[in-house]
């Protein structure tokens, strides 16, 4: 399959457009002497943080979040505060929210302003089972084809799924052939996850909520800069099977605990022992050096409360953009602003939160006191 030939799909003219529009948005404002960046508000789904200094300072990531469990609409803003404020960056956070309320909604397929990507040097996602509307999808198709790199958290491995016509190749699984393109690279193996990540939804190997993962780094790549002052990281989101493309590099491997706490016993079962990729890099276009790709099976809002996995994708941003030498043993990783992950769940975010809301760099992510919905976790993807 020739990947590169796949992504040269033009998008259709009004698209284009959208995706060369300018995405400024409210002005930076100051506040006790201090800029930060409200929300914009032609479009509330968003959220900017913006550096004022640091190796990052003239470079753009744009955070795109949309899972329906792990908390990524938690864990992107948190990510990225750290990078806009600690490191330079400007970070765009975008997020799937409720048509009608504007509230967010995990996992809703609702999302605008994704031509915020015309502009990205670093594109981060945190999706699962998406199905957006092909004008947002066109500055995803964009991005792909310029070759630029990708982060991709967590269920991202299987980010889109129920996509139609020019689309379809992205879902999870996908195993047809796109009635709807005829060049050589129209077969799209098992979609966006394969293709891009480098793997795609294969399933569970430790289960969610009573078993964690300590991380074994792999001892080939030890001197890899995104392991640059990582030591022992641990996840509490459960194992996924992995097994990454050819010619990926596993960074670490998820060694499943009997419990959710770093020195619980090693799972019992014996089909749990094996050590699966958990962290890896790779380029999805081979000849292509800027098209970087760092993705993790981990990273749900509670694994970032871990200060070595928080420092393995601190470091991960800052080696997808090519800037090794700003990789610190001891760089900042600390959390801007109160940061209260909810425990990962099924319909189980905050309700009644706007993105305008986590605007700046104090306000909580999110406030604590918001409910909780009560709906019982799944064993499922």
């Amino acid at each position: 399959m020739n990947l590169s030939q796949h992504l040269t799909v033009p998008c259709v003219l009004l698209s284009s457009l959208l995706c060369a529009t300018s995405t400024v948005g409210a002005a930076v404002m100051a506040r006790g002497g201090q800029p930060f960046v409200a929300f914009q508000s032609e479009n509330p789904n968003t959220v900017v943080w913006e550096g004022e200094k640091g190796p990052g300072l003239g470079k753009h990531i744009v955070f795109i979040a949309g899972d329906h469990e792990y908390r990524g609409e938690e864990s992107l803003p948190a990510l990225a505060r750290i990078l806009a404020k600690s490191y330079g960056f400007k970070c765009t956070f975008i997020v799937t929210t409720n048509r009608e309320t504007g509230e967010i909604e995990p996992g809703s397929n609702h999302i605008t302003n994704l031509q915020a990507l015309k502009s990205a040097d670093l594109m981060v996602v945190f999706l699962r089972f998406q199905k957006f509307a092909d004008d947002q999808m066109d500055c995803i198709d964009d991005y792909l084809k310029s070759g630029k790199p990708v982060l991709g958290l967590r269920t991202s491995t299987h980010a889109f799924n129920g996509l139609t016509g020019k689309y379809a190749h992205y879902n999870e699984g996908y195993k047809g052939h796109n009635s709807d393109r005829t060049d050589e690279g129209a077969e799209w193996k098992d979609g966006f996850g394969e293709q891009i990540l480098g793997e795609h939804w294969v399933g569970h190997f430790g289960r969610n909520h009573v078993q964690s993962s300590n991380l074994i780094l792999e001892k080939s790549a030890l001197e890899h800069p995104i392991l640059r002052g990582v030591h022992k990281p641990h996840a509490v989101t459960g194992g996924y099977v992995g097994h990454p493309v050819a010619g990926s590099l596993t960074l670490a491997r998820g060694q499943v605990l009997d419990g959710m706490t770093p020195d619980s016993p090693l799972a019992a079962k014996e089909s749990q022992q094996v050590q699966h990729a958990v962290a890896w890099v790779r380029n999805y276009l081979p000849q292509q050096p800027t098209s970087r790709v760092f993705a993790t099976t981990h990273g749900g809002s509670e694994d970032l409360l871990n200060a070595d996995l928080r420092r393995m994708l601190i470091n991960a941003h800052l080696w997808c953009l090519r800037m090794e030498e700003s990789i610190e043993p001891d760089g900042p990783i600390e959390f801007i602003g109160p940061y209260h992950p909810a425990t990962f769940n099924f319909g189980g975010y905050r309700r009644g939160v706007k993105p305008a809301d986590i605007a700046g760099f104090e306000a909580p992510i999110y406030d604590s006191s918001k409910r909780i919905s009560d709906k019982p976790d799944k064993e499922a993807r």
